[in-house]
């Protein structure tokens, strides 16, 4: 498949092919992220459906464990298909990681229930949620060099920013399509059917996704390091990755630690402590919540332009320097306002922080290795640390507060946040020695 996509240097690109190849490297994304928040927003409604009779909170925690399983996928899904998206070209990784995407929501959207098949219907929904773990886990790596790839050296900042931008709309999409089933359908038809509907949504833009990206045309990266491994050059591997390139894939872990811990709890967890701490009710904590985060998707690109010109090190210690002096003011602040404007703007206020991560990490990681195993070095040492510090900020973040000791996991993010930071001082600027050669 990728062996036959057309090959073109990026500065060449007329403005509608670097349009649709943007598009379609970065659409993936929404569709990802889509699905992985659909299905925590709807388990209150599906979880009855597919475990044994029991209390509501066994059910929860049964769907929650599924859920974290699919979690747990991600750096295998990183691994496997980082290499492959190496060694078989960018377009294949992209078309192969929304096309597991695809097939696990649908699994989802038509499974049956557990009154019909019995156990093999959590068996069904396990299966599904594995499939769209390495999904996830495959589609960061691949988008991520796709993008600094295609972009070209003069806008690789502002086009790989758009990463997140959908990455973040996939989530408020997903909240939409909740708000809308909530209001026009009951509580009955949510629980009996209207689950599926965002499911059986997110697999058509799955297929929108995928019909885009057999379009795409190749990076000439991605060709030579082809070429190159066939006249018997260097090949992507964990074992080469981690025994070659060990300062590269330490240093992403380390850049990835904090940035990605203040993401997941400025974005996820957010909600949950305004209701829990600041008093607020769940419509308006979700109204302040989803606001902050529309803005927080629009300056996104603004901030990746601007280190194309600044470059990206000043962008990352800027993050790191804020995040270390205000995450934990801003929490106190926002755990005793009970004025949703004030909320508002401290929450926006952290997003703004987090965006010196979150607009320009994925091209700093794409700089940092050469094509052969590039894929691979920007994917799995970013799964790992997102799974580590990102899927338990959540986790930690209740723990401290069910020991009375809330406070305590601000102090858990500034420290995390300073131990990237000490990483941003000490390395290089990857604008100005990146390893993507200017295609």
């Amino acid at each position: 498949m990728s062996n036959s996509s057309p090959q073109v240097a990026a500065s060449q690109l007329d403005r509608k092919t670097r349009f649709k190849s943007i598009l379609g490297g970065s659409a993936g994304n929404l569709v990802e992220w889509y699905d992985w928040y659909v299905y925590a927003a709807f388990t209150l409604y599906f979880a009855p459906v597919f475990f044994p009779e029991g209390n509501d909170t066994v059910k929860l925690l049964q769907a929650a464990a599924v859920f974290a399983l699919g979690f747990l996928m991600r750096p295998i899904g990183a691994w496997i298909m980082g290499i492959y998206a190496d060694r078989k070209g960018r377009k294949a990784g992209l078309t192969l990681s929304v096309s597991l995407m695809c097939i696990g929501s649908l699994i989802i959207a038509c499974a049956p229930t557990y009154d019909s098949v019995g156990m093999l219907a959590p068996g069904l929904l396990l299966f599904a949620r594995l499939l769209q773990g390495l999904s996830v886990g495959g589609e960061y790596g691949s988008s991520a060099t796709y993008l600094s790839e295609m972009a070209g050296k003069n806008h690789r900042g502002f086009f790989s920013s758009f990463q997140y931008v959908t990455l973040i709309s996939g989530q408020l999409i997903a909240l939409c399509v909740l708000i809308v089933l909530q209001h026009t359908l009951s509580e009955e038809q949510l629980h009996t059917w209207g689950w599926r509907v965002p499911f059986l949504i997110g697999a058509l833009l799955a297929i929108v996704v995928f019909w885009i990206r057999r379009g795409l045309v190749e990076t000439q990266s991605s060709k030579d390091a082809q070429a190159q491994a066939k006249s018997g050059g260097p090949k992507s591997g964990a074992m080469a990755l981690f025994t070659k390139y060990p300062k590269q894939a330490f240093t992403v872990i380390m850049l990835t630690a904090g940035g990605t811990l203040a993401f997941n709890t400025f974005t996820t967890y957010l909600q949950k402590y305004l209701v829990n701490t600041s008093g607020f009710d769940k419509s308006t904590a979700t109204e302040i919540t989803t606001a902050a985060i529309f803005i927080f998707m629009l300056i996104q690109p603004a901030v990746g332009a601007l280190s194309d010109k600044v470059g990206r090190k000043p962008i990352m210690i800027a993050f790191g320097v804020l995040g270390v002096l205000f995450t934990v003011p801003i929490f106190k602040l926002l755990g005793s306002t009970t004025d949703s404007t004030t909320a508002f703007f401290l929450c926006m206020s952290g997003m703004i922080i987090v965006t010196g991560y979150t607009a320009i990490n994925a091209v700093v990681k794409a700089e940092l290795f050469p094509p052969h195993i590039r894929a691979l070095g920007v994917a799995l040492p970013y799964a790992l640390a997102n799974t580590i510090f990102g899927g338990t900020a959540e986790l930690v973040a209740l723990s401290f507060k069910n020991a009375g000791h809330e406070n305590y996991f601000f102090y858990y993010i500034t420290f995390m946040i300073g131990l990237s930071l000490i990483t941003y001082v000490f390395m290089k600027d990857t604008k100005k020695n990146s390893l993507i050669t200017d295609d």
